[in-house]
């Protein structure tokens, strides 16, 4: 593929024009084609091409709903960003809470908790490396106490960091495997659920 010339603001503008696409406020296309990029904008007028060979815009297609849309998007992009964090934050607390009330703090370590022992151990290196890799005050302080927390569990137990320290720095990827693969038979599990308003521990596994 031949490598294109780069374009100024104003040619943007330009070729937009000469293929049909309205643009009310040129001051204001040429702002938002700077802060947010042509090319990332290009996906959100996609769809208004009416030949998409030749990039030529249907009747009607201008900038503004291409801002527009984009806008929207964004906005709902951060509404689903705040609910998952929300729940990431819930399930850590819940599991945390459930898990460290019958299990104690280093529950994670226990492998006979867990349904399938490769995805566990799977589980457990990544729950491990994110640890390590975590620039927090409290996962330094551990690190500078005890060292390297070896991802082949090399550390002594007394000296594993408990589950409300390794947890708070694990991704919501990982913790929510790590509750998939629990135990059915776990009454800690349903309750999780059940703190979700779920009947059913599966309902929160998917």
């Amino acid at each position: 593929m031949a490598n294109k010339a780069s374009r100024s603001i104003r040619d943007q503008i330009e070729l937009l024009k000469q293929r049909e696409m309205i643009i009310h406020d040129q001051k204001a296309a040429a702002l938002h084609l700077s802060c947010i990029s042509y090319y990332r904008l290009k996906g959100y007028w996609w769809e208004m091409q009416c030949d998409k060979d030749r990039h030529l815009f249907a009747e009607g297609a201008c900038f503004e709903a291409v801002i527009a849309h984009y806008l929207f998007d964004k906005e709902l992009r951060l509404i689903l960003f705040d609910a998952i964090e929300s729940i990431e934050i819930a399930l850590r607390a819940k599991m945390i809470y459930h898990l460290s009330q019958s299990y104690g703090g280093l529950f994670y370590a226990d492998s006979s908790l867990f349904v399938d022992e490769s995805l566990y151990r799977q589980h457990l290196r990544d729950l491990k490396e994110e640890f390590m890799r975590s620039g927090e005050v409290f996962a330094k302080e551990y690190k500078r106490k005890y060292g390297i927390w070896e991802r082949g569990c090399c550390v002594a137990l007394a000296e594993q960091p408990d589950a409300w320290i390794v947890f708070e720095v694990a991704t919501f990827g990982t913790l929510s495997k790590m509750y998939k693969n629990l135990r059915h038979q776990l009454s800690e599990k349903s309750r999780i659920a059940n703190d979700f308003g779920l009947n059913r521990h599966n309902e929160l596994s998917s």
